[in-house]
């Protein structure tokens, strides 16, 4: 997490303490409390109902984190301009580094969420007794080491029990509701101080016992090669003792935008459990807005989906590999007759239909009342009055909508749209039509605004939309 530099290099330094072992089948530790209802529940899209917010739901996309909540000026430049999706915020902890957060209140999570921003609510409270940057204020507790008689490391258990209630009545009051996941921050601590390591663990069994109870779900953020580590190998070799998270958040500053890291295998957490701070604290400014931030790349729940499309026009494609030019059947220097492609006429008919530009029938035929469809749509979009139908009144047509912002980790017709705007403006494209913004569409999104000479940053917003909806193709 955001945090000051020394504490930084000690996150890298306890990283590199252990290597990853072999792979074993995941387990369920036998006196953990069955995974709930809400658990299972939040595996849905994050939703706004009832001024409450469910977050971050199914996701697949990028996401940062910072000490301090942006401001809502920034956090709006930012949805247009970064390719960010997701945001961690500090909501509860005595050893979090930003105590005070100047815009962090109810108004301002259902705003975020409104928005389309999944957030990511952290705690930072006790840490590894053997973490030396901790206590951080003198009045903030660590995790208490001692084992109890029997050893079960009671006291720390009963801590991660007491913070993890704290922490729910904090997401509550920010109208942060049941099913949605809550990340208890454990900074890098060395794994092979047994009491150290044991209280740790129990700590962290006792924050997931009762975040479940009280009907959240359980994540933990920690460095990959300490407390990770150490939740890893105990899910393997000791899968009875500890009460695991639904969910882990890997700080590991590889630079690769993935899940993965060779300090834990690679069944645990998977699939959607995870996601993975690649890159540690740096800035970016995206519009004119500057942020110190960590960045993550997110793979949770289902990951992004889009619902199935209704049909369109009885049943009628239009969602095609290429949209070529068309004109009116000719007879060519051969003699042959050339006929426009059916297919893509009727793709055009229909979605002319679907404008109210065209009220006939679905032929096949390109002439007669599409041609004067055609030419009435080239006229109301800036472009010449032609009889052919060129690729860039395609993306014009394919375009033509609302100028929401889509980038990776967006669903649903908007990215239908995309889709088949950039088909139409490069031969060879040929996007699957799936309504979700992922790692095939990121580049040919790219691509595209490297050719018409905008930042080609993959993030689709209303400047980009116009270029699309002009038939832009460089």
């Amino acid at each position: 997490m955001t945090r000051s530099p020394r504490l930084r290099r000690l996150a890298i330094t306890t990283a590199g303490l252990a290597l990853g072992l072999g792979v074993l089948p995941a387990t369920t530790p036998a006196d953990a409390a069955p995974a709930s209802v809400a658990t299972k529940d939040a595996r849905r899209s994050p939703t706004l109902r009832n001024g409450v917010v469910v977050t971050p739901g199914n996701f697949t996309g990028y996401g940062f984190d910072q000490c301090q909540a942006p401001s809502q000026e920034t956090m709006n430049v930012w949805w247009r301009m970064s390719p960010y999706s997701a945001a961690g915020i500090y909501i509860a902890g005595a050893s979090r580094g930003c105590r005070n957060q100047t815009y962090l209140d109810k108004e301002w999570v259902a705003k975020q969420a409104k928005a389309g921003w999944r957030l990511l609510p952290i705690t930072l409270g006790p840490q590894a007794s053997c973490q030396p940057m901790f206590p951080r204020y003198g009045d903030d507790p660590t995790i208490s080491p001692k084992p109890g008689k029997d050893g079960s490391y009671s006291r720390a258990l009963k801590m991660g029990r007491r913070q993890a209630s704290s922490s729910v009545e904090a997401a509550g009051a920010l109208g942060i509701a049941e099913q949605s996941t809550l990340w208890y921050d454990l900074e890098g601590f060395d794994v092979s101080n047994t009491r150290c390591r044991e209280s740790a663990l129990s700590f962290l069994s006792g924050w997931t016992q009762r975040v479940r109870s009280l009907g959240y779900v359980s994540g933990v953020y920690s460095s990959a090669g300490s407390g990770l580590k150490a939740l890893d190998d105990a899910r393997v070799n000791r899968p009875a003792r500890f009460t695991l998270p639904d969910r882990i958040w890997i700080a590991r500053w590889d630079g690769q935008a993935n899940t993965s890291t060779d300090y834990i295998r690679d069944d645990g957490w998977r699939p959607g459990g995870r996601m993975k701070q690649y890159r540690g604290g740096h800035d970016e400014k995206w519009g004119s807005k500057t942020i110190n931030i960590d960045s993550n790349f997110l793979d949770l729940g289902k990951g992004t989906t889009a619902r199935a499309e209704q049909g369109f026009c009885d049943g009628i494609t239009v969602s095609l590999p290429d949209y070529g030019p068309l004109r009116p059947a000719y007879t060519n220097k051969s003699g042959d007759t050339v006929k426009p492609d059916p297919g893509q006429v009727k793709a055009l008919q229909c979605l002319l239909k679907r404008k109210g530009y065209f009220d006939g029938t679905f032929t096949g035929r390109y002439g007669g009342e599409v041609l004067k469809a055609t030419q009435q749509w080239q006229g109301d979009h800036g472009f010449a009055q032609r009889r052919k139908w060129s690729r860039a009144n395609w993306m014009s047509l394919l375009a033509a909508g609302p100028k929401n912002v889509v980038k990776y980790g967006s669903s649903g017709e908007q990215v239908r749209r995309l889709q088949r705007a950039l088909n139409a403006a490069a031969p060879g494209t040929k996007l699957w039509n799936t309504g979700v913004y992922g790692p095939g569409v990121d580049p040919a999104v790219k691509a595209w605004q490297k050719r018409v000479g905008i930042p080609a940053d993959g993030v689709v917003n209303a400047g980009v939309w116009r270029k699309l909806q002009a038939g832009a193709r460089g």
